[in-house]
């Protein structure tokens, strides 16, 4: 844990300020000021209720969300200077209530409401609208395609990144608010809207962004080109991927920095990360990239991979080709390919929702989204979805904050 003298002086700095931009630019709404102002008086306890009541995420978002775009990037000490270290205070409070054995006792209320919601996906969208409904007494049972509950938490983030322990005591908590939890039951498979309306008065779909974004690099097919997902999901389950070799990480964002610090953790010979733009344009946050080169990371910008080439479904090396940055957009040079003698190739350049599977259950797709109304309604009645599926600027606190806006929204439902 952190020097508290020097977290004191930190926690001093904050002016608690009228408007509270920092606590506005939160996706949660986390009330910034009022728990630096109990950091300040050394009320840890009293700090963390206050974290706690509001986000029971907020030891995983204090530590791999971007506080530097959201509360961080909307201090206004950082106008003329540094902003205040939010996310490290606030690391500090989960880490003093860790190592004193204190915990915040959710609270929920005796069902009121003779009603139930299914929530498919135990990700931080379907857990956070679970835990929210259980506050106001509404009973949920989760569904999870996977053995593990967790979602993107447990299978898609390293535990170099988030501990599993982490992940567990979220699970834990929810449990212990009487949260029910079914795991290997897959939606569209297993079960459908149809199947669920007859047992449930509400359906919420927290099953993220599930599809890897990739592009054809040869006719042939190469045992050894993978996709994100697939990749950090077999480095979290320790089914380390062997005979790496020499890996190139297509991508620039925090996915890609995962995928590439696991391939050095999995035994790769030597890891590169391509990046068709140039290093300002990397939407990775620059901590992320920071650990990946200190991993031994090697970044390789303003380059794009066009083909893959091999003999007997080996791949055995790649085509690159150089770029120019015109106006945020990645431009070919001309007569400036390469080659690169290459192992594995990692694609982990997005994900996007599985619109074929919505659409087979009805749910309406607007620019390959699920469109929903301010409440996080669907086109179906009583359908309701949030999270990765339904945004394009995903992060973990993004989609708990969906969680918690669609249970209001259900709440809402439930009343009319």
């Amino acid at each position: 844990m952190e020097n508290i003298t020097e977290i004191l002086d930190i926690a001093k700095k904050c002016l608690n300020c009228k408007h509270k931009p920092c606590q506005n630019a939160c996706p949660m709404k986390t009330k910034v000021p009022d728990f630096i102002a109990k950091v300040k008086t050394e009320n840890f306890a009293e700090a963390y209720d206050i974290l706690l009541e509001n986000n029971a995420f907020s030891n995983i978002c204090s530590t791999i969300c971007p506080q530097e775009q959201q509360c961080e990037g909307s201090c206004v000490r950082g106008i003329k200077g540094e902003p205040m270290p939010i996310g490290r205070l606030e690391r500090f409070v989960n880490d003093w209530a860790r190592e004193n054995n204190y915990t915040y006792k959710m609270k929920g209320q005796i069902e009121k409401q003779n009603k139930k919601v299914a929530i498919i996906g135990s990700g931080p969208a379907g857990i956070s609208c679970a835990l929210e409904l259980a506050k106001m007494g509404i009973k949920s049972v989760i569904f999870e395609k996977d053995e593990l509950l967790g979602g993107i938490l447990r299978y898609g983030i390293p535990d170099f990144r988030l501990s599993k322990t982490t992940i567990d005591n979220i699970i834990d908590t929810a449990k212990n608010m009487g949260i029910e939890m079914k795991t290997n039951i897959e939606f569209g498979v297993d079960t459908t809207i149809e199947k669920l309306k007859e047992e449930y008065d509400v359906i919420f779909l927290g099953i993220g962004a599930q599809i890897p974004s990739t592009y054809k690099l040869s006719d042939e097919e190469y045992s050894s080109i993978y996709k994100s997902d697939y990749f950090l999901k077999k480095y979290n389950e320790g089914k380390y991927i062997q005979n790496l070799g020499t890996t190139v990480v297509i991508g620039g964002g925090n996915v890609a920095m995962d995928c590439s610090r696991s391939a050095v953790k999995m035994g790769a010979k030597k890891v590169y990360i391509l990046y068709r733009r140039a290093r300002e344009n990397m939407p990775a946050r620059d901590i992320e990239i920071q650990e990946a080169i200190e991993d031994g990371v090697v970044f390789e910008y303003q380059t794009k991979v066009i083909k893959a080439f091999g003999n007997n479904k080996k791949l055995e090396e790649i085509e690159c080709i150089k770029t120019v940055v015109e106006d945020g957009k990645a431009v070919d040079i001309e007569n400036s390919n390469f080659k690169m003698k290459v192992d594995t190739v990692v694609f982990a350049i997005g994900l996007t929702p599985n619109a074929k599977l919505l659409e087979e259950q009805g749910i309406e797709i607007e620019n390959g989204l699920i469109k929903i109304n301010e409440d996080g309604m669907t086109n179906i009645k009583g359908v309701f979805a949030g999270g990765d599926s339904t945004e394009t600027k995903s992060s973990v606190c993004r989609a708990v904050a969906a969680g918690k806006k669609a249970a209001i929204g259900i709440q809402k439902y439930l009343q009319e």
